[in-house]
Formats: C-alpha cells, sequence, structure tokens
C-alpha cells in the first residue's frame, strides 16, 4: 500500500508539472492566461485575501494533482480497472475536472473572460493530456493493482 501512495505521489507531481509547464508555454506565447487560472485561488474564500507568490501557488496545484493521483490509484486497486478502463476513465475525469474548473475565470480578473474560446481550447487540452500522462504512468508495462 506504501509503494502504491508513493506511485500516486510521484505520478501526481510528474503530471502536475507537465500541466503547469504545458499552461505557461501557452500563456507565454500566446498570451491566453491559462496558466494563470491553473494558479489561481481567487475562489477560495480565505485564500482570495493573501497574495501568494507563483511557486506557492504552484504548490498548491501540486498537491491537488499528488492527491488525485492517489485517489485515482485507490480506485484503479479498489475496483480493478483495465488498461483501457484506466486510460477512459482516466481522461474523462480530468477533462471532467478541468470543464468544472473553467468557470471560476469568471471570480477573478486576471485570469482569462469566460467566453474566451482560446482559453477553452486550450485550458481543456492541457487537461486531456495531463490526464494522458497519468493514465500512461497508471498502466505502466508490470503495474499490478
Amino acid at each position: 500500500m506504501r509503494r502504491l501512495w508513493a506511485k500516486g505521489v510521484f505520478t501526481g507531481l510528474l503530471s502536475g508539472i507537465f500541466l503547469g509547464l504545458f499552461l505557461k508555454m501557452i500563456e507565454l506565447f500566446s498570451g491566453v492566461k491559462v496558466y494563470t487560472l491553473l494558479l489561481n485561488v481567487d475562489y477560495f474564500p480565505i485564500l482570495k485575501n493573501y497574495h501568494f507568490p507563483e511557486l506557492i501557488e504552484f504548490v498548491f496545484h501540486l498537491i491537488i494533482s499528488a492527491v488525485l493521483a492517489v485517489s485515482l490509484l485507490l480506485i484503479i486497486r479498489k475496483y480493478r480497472w483495465n488498461r483501457f478502463q484506466i486510460i477512459v476513465r482516466t481522461l474523462l475525469i480530468t477533462f471532467s475536472i478541468g470543464v468544472l474548473l473553467y468557470p471560476t475565470t469568471a471570480l477573478s480578473d486576471r485570469t482569462p473572460e469566460l467566453t474566451s474560446v482560446s482559453a477553452i481550447v486550450f485550458w481543456l487540452l492541457g487537461h486531456l493530456l495531463y490526464g494522458l500522462l497519468l493514465s500512461a504512468f497508471f498502466i505502466k508495462k508490470g503495474n499490478t493493482y
């Protein structure tokens, strides 16, 4: 069980770093503030009163990513998902998280407009790639849950 938790944390951190770097590059090259949206905590009642450095906001993102990856691995193990189920369900879950979180952009003036098509596309593409990377780590040859 300890190994499963360690794998989940490691997988979550690597995948979270990838998502962060992907969205940071998109923001740098296109000007669409999807990385800012990723790090945004303006919608948390207590946290919105503080201004955190980018590194701290990124750590918040990585913590969430690690928790998600551990949770998914526990579910995969409990319900004995096969490779196909791991890929499809992980993509569906990470895409859904992207869809559910995107509207928080309306709660901040630092993030893209809610109606920004390019922001929505980049945001959801990033979450799909994140899910693909997570599932690739989850089904790496030799893993048994």
